[in-house]
């Protein structure tokens, strides 16, 4: 009789938990930093005295709970448990201002450049940590490794800033990078209003004047049924902050700082990445819905700032942490991968890149620069370069009918005109939930196509294969009947009619994958900042003018038969906040301010709007 995955997963689970516990002990502890102010830590570290040991240490804002020298972390259930049979101190502690922590908690606390004295930030207080775990942690080999997903991303790049000569090794996955321009709560100027709403006000925004092994509690009253409804109903930004009050700090500093202002410049974690000395590996997933664009863009800052440093790049087709645990990587949504792709990462990339600097086990012979994950043709590739040497841009241009082609306009007057009306934006989905899916990054776009307030267009059947890999470029050229408006440039890949996977089960054949229209990439650019994020300024009613900006990188192949789409449209909603489609600080305005806006997509010889893609050659 064949026993079920699950069962045997749930046995090797317990078998896992008891061996850790019989050969692991529990410390928690506060340790002192530089002003005095005590971080609380737990230490998971080995009873064997046979070797020293090396450090991996995770610094987070969640919470290294549970709390009690009795009560453990299932650490053996992620991949985690990997380090503890290779005898590794595991550090978790809670970042300064959270949980059980002293002192003040700031939102991706600003790196300083030029600490004086008694002057502290994240990288001050890994040092700090890092100084007190090697006088005080019996049997630690004087190797020390930070790595962390999302926040704590962010704060395994502010480790690698810290400048201490036992850290060798740093993994910032799916890193909170900058929160103006791409990860979270920003995408180029616009906000993200579900993701930021629901995490501040669900929580984690909220004040803790002390110490604490308790979370905060959401207590807003909000229907939690329809996301699209509800939001709409809610309205303008400003009846946002009604809901909130004055309670959440960050929530307020959005409000206040629309524009990149030096607020926003102090926070991007890109500023603190010169002279890096431990060997980086950068993680993130290609349909990451938080922090794809602080992977991508983290990478190219050390490359950039730090041309020294062992810097290594690893992207797969996954959504926000699925590389650490969250499910095997064979598929998202309805799109398939082809192979467990989480577990090749975690046996093939991680623990060898900690294992050899920490331990000074194995080689890195068989890591690459970059190691990317292609869709479309599901394959690990590897690179000495990202973008590789061998990408070429090359211009898809608009033209009349929906056609997308490689050569110019010709007409001397064409474009597509659609209306824009924020009262009935377009949605992000098809589907009707309160929470925002992590599916949405490969969602088939068919609802999309059908809606007049979204243009379209596509190339024939493709003869052969076409690979993308690398930047993204939306080149438009616009006239709009109004002084403000938002761009939604997604790449489509469109499935053959008669398309259908060939390992389907019966089970599976329920949503027709014929036609299917694969979001590949979708990026929002806010009008107003397209000539500065700074200084922002409006259009000129019916007057041409040029929006230019990139995507996330895409590592992609459209395969022979398929088609290349591109859609446009000017809201994304309830994932991005409405534009009142008028020049003005939008977080001020009021529901009156929203109106109507014809939106023209010029597309002739004197305006040839253009998608500029990274094509492998």
């Amino acid at each position: 009789m064949l026993i079920p995955a699950s069962i045997l997963a749930q046995s090797q689970n317990l078998q896992d938990s008891a061996w850790i516990r019989d050969n692991y002990t529990k410390t928690e502890t506060y340790i002192p930093m530089r002003d005095g102010i005590k971080l609380f830590t737990t230490i998971y570290a080995p009873r064997d005295k046979t070797e020293k040991h090396p450090v991996l240490m995770n610094r987070t804002p969640y919470s290294c709970a549970p709390y009690g020298s009795t009560r453990w972390r299932n650490l053996w259930d992620p991949y985690w448990r990997y380090y503890f049979r290779e005898g590794y101190i595991i550090v978790l502690q809670d970042v300064r201002g959270r949980w059980m922590s002293e002192g003040n908690f700031e939102d991706v606390r600003p790196f300083n450049k030029n600490k004086k004295g008694k002057e502290t930030d994240e990288a001050s207080d890994t040092y700090d940590t890092i100084d007190w775990l090697l006088a005080n942690v019996a049997g630690n080999n004087g190797r020390v490794g930070v790595f962390g997903i999302s926040y704590p991303g962010f704060y395994s790049t502010m480790a690698a800033a810290s400048g201490h000569p036992a850290l060798k090794a740093v993994s910032p996955q799916a890193p909170v990078t900058d929160w103006f321009m791409g990860d979270d709560f920003h995408h180029n100027g616009a906000l993200s209003l579900m993701d930021g709403f629901n995490f501040y006000a669900g929580g984690f925004g909220y004040p803790r004047p002390l110490p604490t092994t308790v979370g905060p509690r959401n207590a807003l009253i909000i229907p939690r049924n329809d996301n699209y409804q509800t939001f709409l109903n809610i309205g303008a930004l400003p009846n946002f902050m009604k809901l909130t009050g004055d309670s959440i700090a960050f929530w307020k500093d959005l409000y206040n700082h629309p524009n990149y202002d030096s607020f926003w410049m102090a926070r991007d974690a890109r500023t603190a990445m010169f002279n890096i000395k431990p060997a980086m590996l950068v993680v993130g997933g290609l349909f990451d819905a938080e922090d794809c664009f602080g992977a991508w863009n983290l990478y190219k800052a050390i490359e950039k700032q730090s041309p020294g440093t062992d810097n290594r790049l690893v992207m797969g087709p996954w959504f926000h942490g699925q590389w650490g645990g969250r499910g095997d990587g064979s598929s998202l949504g309805n799109i398939r991968f082809g192979s467990r792709t989480s577990e090749w990462y975690q046996n093939q990339v991680e623990l060898p890149f900690f294992n050899y600097h920490l331990k000074g086990k194995g080689t890195m012979d068989s890591l690459a620069e970059a190691t990317i994950f292609f869709t479309g043709r599901n394959e690990w590739q590897t690179f000495k370069t990202w973008p590789p040497a061998n990408s070429r841009q090359r211009s898809l241009y608009l033209l009349p009918n929906g056609l997308l082609a490689w050569t110019k306009p010709l007409s001397a007057k064409a474009g597509t005109t659609y209306t824009s009306n924020p009262a009935k934006p377009v949605p992000y989905t098809e589907d009707v939930h309160f929470n925002r899916t992590r599916e949405y990054m490969t969602d088939d776009q068919r609802f999309a196509s059908r809606r007049p307030d979204v243009i379209t267009f596509q190339t024939e059947a493709l003869d052969r294969d076409l690979t993308l890999g690398g930047v993204l470029t939306a080149d438009l050229h616009v006239a709009i009947s109004s002084t403000d408006a938002d761009f939604v440039v997604k790449l489509i890949d469109v499935f053959p009619d008669e398309f259908v996977y060939a390992d389907d089960h019966e089970e599976d054949k329920d949503y027709p994958m014929g036609g299917y229209q694969m979001l590949v990439r979708g990026e929002i650019m806010r009008g107003k900042f397209r000539k500065s994020f700074s200084n922002p300024v409006p259009f000129k009613p019916n007057q041409p003018d040029q929006v230019t900006f990139n995507l996330p990188d895409v590592a992609h192949t459209f395969k022979k038969g398929h088609r290349l789409m591109i859609q446009i449209q000017s809201s994304w909603f309830p994932l991005m906040d409405r534009n009142p489609q008028q020049f003005m600080n939008i977080y001020q305005a009021k529901d009156s301010d929203f109106k109507p806006a014809e939106i023209t997509i010029l597309h002739d010889s004197m305006h040839p709007s253009a998608i500029i893609l990274p094509v492998l050659e």
